[in-house]
């Protein structure tokens, strides 16, 4: 039996099987409605019930409190119709323009940046070119319908091949058969099956507010990607004196130990070479080798204290589910942020999806 689904303020309608999921239901229609992880895991696809009723599915409780559940408030990758329903959630802009492929990939290079960080190069097939938006991510297809999910680091408008960070999450199938762990190997040379781009997570292709570009650990792969791609914007705009010429960015990467941030020589060359840009590394857990002279503590209070008023700022936000929820609920109520200038992407790992 199939329900009619509404969306508020966009407008947009479609229908949705008593079995889908009505996320499954709104991609599988072309609306771009948010969400990350597609397992009730990281709360990106939230939504307000207007009217109707749905049968909510599992979800881990962060993602959805009681308090929010009982406001009328659902995930949508885990709740399916059970009568025609108005919801209320912002669309995404822009989403669709570039649709998911299926395609396989081979690992050309494995580089171990840190102890337990290792960057992925994919070899695309030969005149393949894979077209998506900063900030996207790619599914991977494993053994046994296992799927596991990445960032893209590289920007779209690099001529360099696609990269992924994976941190090694122990008794994961990946990143344990990645980091040679438990008697399991991928290596280089292996081929892989992957599926993308994916996910709502992107740079807004308009927007003149100074953007502030916040990441927790592995997170800092899609910042990467967006971050590079402002500056390739700025730097190709045919206008240098115009608004998004100008537009300032501050990047803020938080990590536990001084080498958790596993590539910070990177985002320190951009801020000696890119005008109006920032960097600010924040670390929660300074080992005393560190001797670390920093900020210290964590990572969205930094912002704020830098920025106690966010009513005119842009944000996106990628790394734990603690620190997406924390940003989220601070720079709102406390930073004055609009909310629908807090775009996130949480990163989820196989331990925050399994059902009790």
């Amino acid at each position: 039996m199939a329900f009619k689904v509404s969306v508020r303020p966009s407008g947009r309608e479609f229908s949705a099987e008593s079995t889908e999921n009505i996320l499954d239901a709104a991609l599988r229609s072309g609306a771009g409605l948010p969400f990350g992880c597609k397992d009730g895991a990281c709360g990106s696809c939230k939504a307000k019930v207007l009217s109707g009723e749905l049968e909510q599915g599992w979800h881990a409780a962060p993602a959805l409190s009681a308090e929010e559940h009982a406001a009328g408030m659902a995930l949508l990758c885990c709740a399916q119709a059970r009568s025609d329903l108005v919801i209320e959630v912002r669309e995404i802009a822009g989403y669709g323009e570039y649709p998911a492929r299926r395609m396989p990939c081979r690992i050309t290079h494995l580089e171990r940046i840190a102890p337990d960080v290792v960057i992925v190069t994919l070899q695309l097939p030969a005149k393949e070119r894979l077209q998506y938006r900063a900030g996207q991510f790619l599914e991977f297809t494993l053994g046994e319908g296992a799927r596991r999910c990445y960032s893209i680091a590289t920007a779209p408008h690099a001529e360099e091949p696609i990269s992924i960070h994976v941190r090694h999450m122990p008794g994961g199938i990946f990143t344990d058969a990645l980091f040679g762990a438990a008697g399991k190997s991928i290596k280089e040379r292996d081929i892989l099956r992957l599926e993308g781009p994916l996910g709502t997570f992107f740079l807004r292709p308009t927007g003149e507010r100074p953007i502030v570009l916040l990441a927790s650990g592995t997170g800092f792969a899609p910042i990467k990607a967006i971050a590079e791609t402002i500056f390739h914007l700025q730097l190709n705009h045919d206008d240098p004196g115009s608004a998004r010429a100008g537009r300032s960015v501050a990047l803020y990467w938080g990590a536990r130990a001084r080498r958790d941030l596993y590539m910070d020589s990177l985002p320190a060359r951009w801020a000696g070479e890119q005008p109006n840009f920032r960097y600010v590394p924040v670390l929660s857990d300074a080992l005393e080798q560190d001797a670390w002279t920093g900020r210290t503590g964590f990572v969205h209070q930094a912002v704020m204290q830098d920025l106690p008023d966010l009513s005119g700022h842009e944000i996106y936000a990628c790394g734990a589910p603690a620190m997406i929820d924390a940003a989220h609920r601070d720079f709102v109520k406390l930073c004055g942020l609009p909310e629908d200038q807090f775009m996130a992407d949480a990163f989820t790992s196989k331990a925050d999806v399994v059902k009790d």
